[in-house]
């Protein structure tokens, strides 16, 4: 039987005076420096992103630390703090591994309640100096009987043995979050890979700028992070909160293909006037415009959850995950269709956006696995 939990304060739902200044901050700053010949240029670094820009990030505005308590080294605000500036860098299709880093590692290890692991590495999270990212997350891999990674005890401690596949960020992040099996069970452990005993290779994807690889670990030193009872509610709760944050990109995103497209047909002339007055465009964009609206309401939702670790979390963010996704495409869609020719070309952005949205609609589970769960989490008599 479902059970009711607390509703939220509906006040925590209004954006502060606070985060719209950080949006405004995000949203110049990416405007100044991720234009569209940025985009192109950066897969050709050898991290395929700016790190002179993350390093910006990080120590002039402080995103990295925006959800890090100050205690080890960030700025003590919250998940919701950190959503405005996820939404921004969805919005500008930034190509830094804001999500693995900031979003989910970084929670991961305050999640694991293990303070040596936080006092070691959030405090790099927080002022750039880290990259990080998780593997072996996915659900149900031990259960399905798949390899995967199994730690074992060596003479110097844990080692890790086996492979994760289409990591986020895998091939350069610092420091791996890793689910593996133990004879107890599965546990968490946190490696710095290294290339003697890790290998990483990049997998190519339809999104080009969210990097994703295989990493083989081959007897790769780990710590273990946390307690080894806690580890699937971490991993569990890891994912929640990774969806909130896809979900905020995935909204970022939606306004950027919406607002561009509007620009376009106000501009662009047919028969003597703008083609955004014709009647069947003006209700093409209403249409992405309505869904935008319910995909930014079911962002916020899942993001307050996740700000205030609400029980209601996992049922928000398996909803912000589905109209969120369904929006994005949609958005994505008419952002390449009403721009005409031109929206199919390879030098107009639009593609990149499509290649995105495509990509996160089956990041954190498929909208069919997102609402299978749904019907678990609310006690659905068939689930």
């Amino acid at each position: 039987m479902h059970r009711r939990h607390p509703e939220l304060d509906p006040q925590l739902l209004s954006e502060t005076d606070e985060q719209r200044q950080l949006r405004t901050v995000l949203r110049d700053f990416y405007a100044e420096t991720s234009g569209v010949e940025e985009l192109r240029e950066q897969p050709a670094t050898p991290r395929g992103y700016d790190e002179a820009l993350w390093a910006r990030l990080a120590r002039e505005i402080g995103v990295h630390g925006l959800a890090v308590p100050e205690e080890y080294g960030g700025s003590g605000f919250t998940f919701a703090e950190l959503a405005v500036a996820l939404e921004e860098s969805g919005r500008a299709l930034y190509r830094g591994p804001l999500l693995p880093t900031v979003a989910l590692a970084a929670h991961a290890l305050l999640l694991s309640g293990d303070r040596t692991a936080c006092e070691r590495y959030l405090p790099r999270i927080a002022d750039g100096t880290l990259t990080a990212t998780v593997a072996g997350f996915e659900a149900g891999r031990f259960d399905a009987g798949e390899p995967g990674v199994a730690a074992e005890r060596g003479s110097g401690g844990w080692v890790l043995r086996g492979h994760a596949d289409f990591v986020l960020d895998g091939a350069g992040a610092d420091l791996v979050l890793v689910r593996a099996g133990t004879p107890a069970g599965p546990r968490l452990f946190a490696c710095e890979p290294a290339p003697g005993s890790c290998r990483r290779a990049p997998r190519r994807v339809l999104d080009e700028t969210r990097r994703q690889a295989l990493v083989e670990f081959r007897g790769a030193p780990a710590t273990a992070v946390g307690t080894a009872d806690g580890a699937e509610d971490v991993v569990a709760a890891t994912l929640d909160i990774g969806r909130a944050a896809l979900a905020a990109e995935q909204v970022g995103g939606s306004g950027h293909a919406l607002d561009a497209t509007v620009a376009f047909v106000a501009q662009r002339h047919q028969f003597g006037r703008p083609i955004g007055s014709f009647q069947a465009i003006k209700h093409r964009l209403a249409d992405v415009l309505v869904a935008l609206e319910a995909a930014r309401s079911a962002s916020v939702y899942a993001t307050v959850c996740a700000a205030v670790a609400s029980p209601h979390l996992p049922t928000a963010a398996c909803a912000a995950a589905v109209v969120c996704s369904d929006t994005f495409r949609l958005a994505t869609a008419e952002y390449v269709q009403l721009h005409g020719g031109i929206g199919f070309t390879w030098e107009h952005p639009a593609h990149l956006y499509v290649r995105r949205a495509r990509a996160a609609e089956v990041l954190f589970g498929t909208a069919d696995q997102h609402r299978a769960r749904l019907l678990g989490l609310v006690g659905h008599p068939a689930a």
